[in-house]
C-alpha cells in the first residue's frame, strides 16, 4: 500500500557493531525518513539505509525485514480485494481467513514504526527538530491525503476501500505523540484501543450502518467537510481515531532497539500474548457468560438470520451497528472494536518481530517482499488501478497478475532508482517543508508547507 499502504537507534551501542540513529557512532547523522521516504542502501535498493554498514557491506537485516513486513501488508490487502469473501462450500475464503483485517491493521502499525524512524528513531524529536517533523508530517499527510481522494474517483467502493485518505489522517494525529516517551506511547495506544471504540459506538447511537461505505473523495469533501471528517475519522472503513492504537504501538515499536534480538523476541511474544488473549477474552464474553445470544436477540431486530451469519463469517466495514455493547465484545475484522484492535495488533506486532528476525539470519527470500514494501504508496495505487480496470481478470488470477506486475515493478524501478515515484514525489515536497523548519525559515516554493 500505503501506503497503505526506518529504523531505531541511541546511546547503548547496537549488537553486532550496528550504529543506529542517535548512537555515538551516528550523532549529527541524518535522521531516517519515513516508508515513503526511503533513502538507498547496498540491498534491497529502496530501502533505508543507516550511516555506516556491516562489516560485509550488507545492509541492516532487520531495515530489510521492516520492509518486508510492508510487502507482507501489501500482498494480503491485494488478496482480500481479489477473493471472495466466501468460497463455494459458503465458507469464509482462505484469503479472508488469513488477510482480512488484519493486513490494512499491519499497514497502520508499520505507519507509527516509519514515522518513528523518520523521527529520530529512539531519539525522540524536540523543539525545533519536532517542528520540522510535524511540518514534514503535516506535508505528507496532503499528498497522501491527495493521491487517496483522487484515487476515490476510480476505484468502486465494492471493489477496494481506499485507505490513503485515512492513511493521511493518521499522520495528523502523529503530530502530537511525536515526542511521547515508549511507555506512555503503549498506555495511549491501550487507552485509545478501550476508550475510541466505546466513545464511536456511543455518538453512532441511532445510525444505520452504510454498505459499502462510499470511498472518500475531494468533492465529497468539498461538499459536506462534517460528514467526511467524521467518517474519516469515525465511521468509516478504517476510522482514525480507533486506528490511533495502531500508530502509537507502531510509534512504540519503532522507538524500541531493535537491533537487539531479545527486544525483537519480546515483541514477538507480546504479540502472541495479545492476540491469544483477545480472541479469549472476547470468547468468554460471547460463548461462556451468554453474550453471543444476547447480541443475537437484539441484532436480529434490524437484520435477518443470513445477514447476521454473514456479518460474524465476513466482519464489518470499519465499525459495528450500535444497536448493541455487546459487538464490542467481538473480534470481527475490520470492526475497530476493543478486541479486534488488540487481535490485530497482536498479529502485526507478530508480523514485523518474525521478519525482522528472519531477516538477521538472511535476505534473499525477503528481497523480493522487501522491494514491493519499499514503495508502496506507488504499488498499492497501481493495485488499485489494476483492480479497478474492467479488461483485467478479478480473484486468484487477478492477485496473482497483479502480484507479478508489481513485485517486477519494485525489483526493476528500484534497481535504478532509490525510491518509487509517488514516494519520491511525497519526499520532496515534505523534505522541503522539514528543511525549511530546520534553516529557520518561513517554509515557501515548491516543497514547502502551505501557510496556515
Amino acid at each position: 500500500m500505503t501506503a497503505g499502504p526506518q529504523v531505531p537507534q541511541r546511546e547503548a551501542p547496537a549488537p553486532s557493531g550496528e550504529a543506529v540513529p542517535g548512537d555515538a557512532a551516528t550523532r549529527g547523522a541524518t535522521p531516517l525518513r519515513h516508508a515513503c521516504d526511503p533513502a538507498a542502501s547496498g540491498d534491497v535498493p529502496g530501502t533505508p539505509a543507516i550511516p555506516g554498514t556491516q562489516a560485509d557491506g550488507r545492509p541492516r537485516a532487520r531495515l530489510v525485514g521492516i520492509d518486508a513486513a510492508r510487502g507482507v501488508a501489501l500482498v494480503g490487502m491485494m488478496a482480500v480485494h481479489n477473493y471472495t469473501a466466501t468460497d463455494e462450500d459458503g465458507e469464509l475464503s482462505l484469503a479472508w481467513s488469513v488477510a482480512a483485517g488484519k493486513s490494512a491493521a499491519l499497514f497502520a502499525l508499520l505507519a507509527g514504526v516509519g514515522i518513528a524512524f523518520a523521527s529520530g528513531g529512539r531519539r525522540r524529536p524536540t523543539g525545533r527538530r519536532w517542528t520540522a517533523e510535524a511540518a514534514s508530517l503535516l506535508v505528507r499527510a496532503l499528498v497522501i491525503g491527495a493521491v487517496g481522494l483522487l484515487l476515490g474517483y476510480v476505484v468502486p467502493a465494492d471493489l477496494a476501500s481506499v485507505i490513503l485518505p485515512y492513511y493521511a489522517v493518521l499522520f495528523l494525529l502523529a503530530v502530537p505523540v511525536l515526542s511521547l516517551s515508549t511507555r506512555t506511547l503503549v498506555g495511549l495506544a491501550a487507552t485509545v484501543a478501550v476508550a475510541m471504540p466505546l466513545l464511536s459506538h456511543v455518538l453512532r447511537a441511532g445510525t444505520e450502518l452504510v454498505d459499502p461505505v462510499p470511498n472518500p473523495t475531494l468533492g465529497a469533501l468539498v461538499d459536506d467537510p462534517l460528514h467526511a471528517l467524521r467518517e474519516l475519522a469515525l465511521t468509516g472503513v478504517y476510522p482514525a481515531l480507533p486506528w490511533m492504537a495502531y500508530l502509537c504501538a507502531g510509534l512504540a515499536v519503532g522507538r524500541a532497539l531493535l537491533t537487539s534480538r531479545r527486544t525483537v523476541l519480546i515483541i514477538v511474544l507480546v504479540g502472541v500474548g495479545l492476540a491469544v488473549a483477545a480472541r479469549t477474552v472476547s470468547w468468554l464474553l460471547l460463548d461462556v457468560f451468554g453474550g453471543r445470544a444476547r447480541l443475537e436477540s437484539v441484532a436480529l431486530q434490524s437484520m435477518s438470520q443470513e445477514e447476521f451469519a454473514g456479518f460474524l463469517r465476513e466482519g464489518a466495514s470499519g465499525v459495528t451497528p450500535p444497536d448493541t455493547p455487546w459487538w464490542l465484545a467481538t473480534t470481527l475484522a475490520h470492526s475497530s472494536t476493543p478486541f479486534d484492535l488488540a487481535y490485530t495488533i497482536g498479529v502485526g506486532l507478530v508480523v514485523v518481530g518474525v521478519c525482522i528476525l528472519v531477516g538477521r539470519v538472511t535476505t534473499a527470500p525477503l528481497r523480493p517482499l522487501a522491494a514491493a514494501g519499499s514503495m508502496t504508496l506507488t504499488l498499492y495505487s497501481l493495485h488499485l488501478l489494476l483492480l479497478s480496470s474492467p479488461d483485467l481478470p478479478g480473484g486468484a488470477w487477478g492477485f496473482l497478475l497483479q502480484s507479478a506486475v508489481v513485485v517486477t515493478f519494485a525489483l526493476v524501478w528500484s534497481h535504478h532508482h532509490a525510491r518509487g515515484p509517488l514516494e519520491e514525489l511525497v519526499a520532496r515536497l515534505s523534505g522541503g517543508a522539514r528543511r525549511a523548519v530546520e534553516n529557520g525559515r518561513r517554509p515557501s516554493g515548491a516543497g514547502a508547507l502551505p501557510p496556515a
